[in-house]
């Protein structure tokens, strides 16, 4: 009884949620779509001409805003967005998706093909792990997705390029903050507005990738 309330409760507070509602109205597949909108605003990440890649695209919120801003549904086409996910996703126009783990060779040269030996001025990562409740095993997960982003960052973005991904700001924060800072010359972190106030989610933005 307990849980259905809860998921009542859920419910009713997921369909009054305003970001839901414009999303709906303004066409995203997610409210997540306003998590990246704010970041963007913010502190100018996305421009025309980029190679944007994302990371964990499904259901493609993210790739809507980017194809979005960067004029592609005016038919102009001003850059190019790459999506990567296990899972399987709706095409979107103007966005390249490839489906599978990316760590796996077969995958990877089907990446390597795409780029066509270019590298990305921008890497977005809104990847989540499947959360058990128990917070020590919740934080390994979260920080093997960002150890997947970081290794995918060094080989795939450009030097001045930029990686945004989501974290918690829980357990093992500091040591994800650490591999940032060793990774990144600039890092800092992000609570957008659309992310609900009882989230403990944050997003870790790096630019200019250090020599490593």
């Amino acid at each position: 009884m307990a849980k259905n309330k809860f998921n009542k409760s859920w419910m009713n507070s997921h369909l009054n949620d305003p970001y839901v509602k414009l999303a709906q109205k303004e066409d995203y597949r997610s409210r997540a779509a306003y998590k990246l909108k704010e970041i963007d605003e913010e502190v100018k990440l996305l421009k025309s001409g980029q190679l944007v890649m994302d990371l964990g695209a499904s259901p493609g919120s993210w790739s809507q805003y980017v194809v979005r801003k960067m004029g592609r549904n005016s038919g102009d086409i001003r850059g190019d967005v790459i999506g990567i996910d296990m899972l399987p996703m709706e095409a979107i126009q103007g966005v390249k998706f490839l489906q599978g783990d990316f760590r796996e060779e077969a995958v990877l040269e089907k990446l390597e093909a795409m780029l066509e030996g270019r590298k990305a001025d921008v890497i977005l990562s809104d990847m989540a792990p499947n959360l058990s409740g128990i917070a020590s095993a919740d934080a390994a997960r979260m920080e093997d997705l960002l150890d997947i982003a970081l290794d995918f960052a060094q080989a795939h973005l450009k030097p001045d390029g930029v990686l945004l991904v989501k974290c918690f700001n829980g357990a093992g924060y500091n040591e994800i903050l650490a591999k940032f800072r060793a990774q990144f010359q600039s890092v800092v972190s992000k609570k957008p507005k659309a992310s609900r106030n009882q989230s403990s989610e944050i997003y870790l933005l790096g630019r200019n990738l250090k020599d490593c």
